[in-house]
């Protein structure tokens, strides 16, 4: 049963930001006393501790909102999920395509490695595109995730120093690239088929057309040690709301198909232009799918498999809320905090701060709210200069 929003906001926003500080106080003192003597040392426990501020995300999906993921993947795939090195491309649909991501690395036993390539403004207070509390960005940083300013002469060495750091790591990793640039719009899919119908691409019909600089720079810099690219495919099947951050908080159930293929990297052409031209294919390939995901409402080419739903996200929840609810209860018998007027105030402040914060979160969520697609059109074109004018129109 759906429940008002606020009264999920509040004080889940009260346990995410009060946990957040903790973790990002254990990570900052890790960061400064154990990374300098080893790196990987630091990577092993800020696995752990990241993962325990995330899973009071993913439990926001699996017990609170009871969304049910499927995921539609051969055995053999299924199997080596978490357990090798991998650089993850999907489409940018749904507004918590990202938190869809985090939900099969949790099953798949590598949240607390998993990465993303990012813009740089979601280290910090909620933004357009990524609206996260600060503590998330913060874990984000300490857990090596890449965060780029949009702009190619500034990026390109940021990427690569960023990607090569990945050498060394530990234990198995998922590197996210949503290589559209922005989530999914109909303003943006109208822009993207006008730019397709000018340069003589293929015009898609439910995806964007993709960036391929961070692409290319990803592979070119990872195929020597990440043995795998997962090709995701996201999709809402005709009996089920789209989700939404709102969706979430209200406790209102949804079903996400997610469509999972593993191309070796050794698969890929050797020259950026040949592999460029790769993922643009994926992507006519990936819409295809998506059509006939919307005439069968399912994937019927792979084999639905079992994720199940751990019950660890919900002992964190539990642990965090008892801690945090002890800890409030001594400070305030200890103290005559709430006895005067000033403690009063300040706590309905702080209580105002939050609420607001998570409205934001909540609005600015919404794919219609999101970044605008800078896709400009241009006179037609051969096919050959076609594919050339969408790398120069990348970022």
């Amino acid at each position: 049963m759906a429940v008002p929003a606020a009264v999920v906001v509040v004080p889940l926003g009260i346990l995410f930001f009060i946990s957040g500080l903790v973790v990002n106080l254990v990570q900052a003192v890790c960061f400064v006393l154990v990374r300098p003597l080893s790196k990987n040392t630091y990577r092993r426990i800020n696995r752990v501790v990241a993962e325990l501020l995330w899973l009071e995300l993913i439990w926001l999906v699996d017990w609170w909102a009871g969304v049910k993921i499927q995921v539609f993947t051969d055995r053999e795939t299924f199997h080596l999920m978490g357990k090798e090195h991998a650089l993850v491309i999907s489409n940018h649909r749904s507004d918590i395509d990202w938190l869809v991501g985090w939900v099969l690395a949790q099953r798949s036993g590598c949240l607390g490695s998993t990465l993303a390539v990012m813009k740089k403004s979601s280290k910090f207070l909620p933004d357009l595109d990524f609206p996260c509390l600060q503590v998330l960005g913060w874990s984000m940083w300490f857990s090596e995730y890449l965060f780029l300013e949009r702009s190619w002469a500034k990026d390109e060495s940021t990427l690569k120093s960023g990607l090569l750091r990945l050498k060394d790591y530990p234990l198995p990793f998922w590197l996210a690239l949503f290589v559209e640039g922005t989530r999914f719009t109909q303003a943006k899919l109208l822009a993207a088929q006008e730019y397709a119908n000018s340069t003589g691409l293929p015009v898609p019909r439910n995806t964007l057309i993709p960036r391929t600089k961070g692409f290319v720079s990803a592979v070119s810099h990872m195929r020597s040690f990440v043995p795998a690219i997962y090709d995701v495919t996201v999709s809402i099947p005709k009996s089920s709301s789209a989700p939404t951050i709102l969706r979430l908080f209200r406790g209102q159930p949804s079903v996400i198909h997610v469509h999972l293929e593993r191309h070796s990297m050794k698969e890929l052409p050797e020259t950026d232009d040949a592999v460029a031209q790769w993922c643009r294919d994926r992507f006519v390939a990936k819409d295809a799918l998506l059509d006939k995901h919307i005439a069968e409402d399912t994937f019927s080419d792979r084999e639905l498999q079992d994720t199940g739903r751990p019950i660890k996200s919900l002992l964190v929840v539990i642990s965090w809320t008892c801690l945090v609810g002890v800890g409030a209860w001594q400070f305030l018998r200890r103290t005559s905090f709430l006895s005067s007027w000033k403690g009063i105030a300040f706590s309905l402040i702080s209580l105002a701060i939050i609420t607001v914060l998570m409205h934001i979160l909540v609005k600015f969520s919404q794919s219609e709210r999101s970044t605008p697609a800078k896709v400009a059109p241009s006179k037609p074109k051969i096919d050959g200069e076609s594919s050339n004018r969408v790398e120069k129109k990348e970022k």
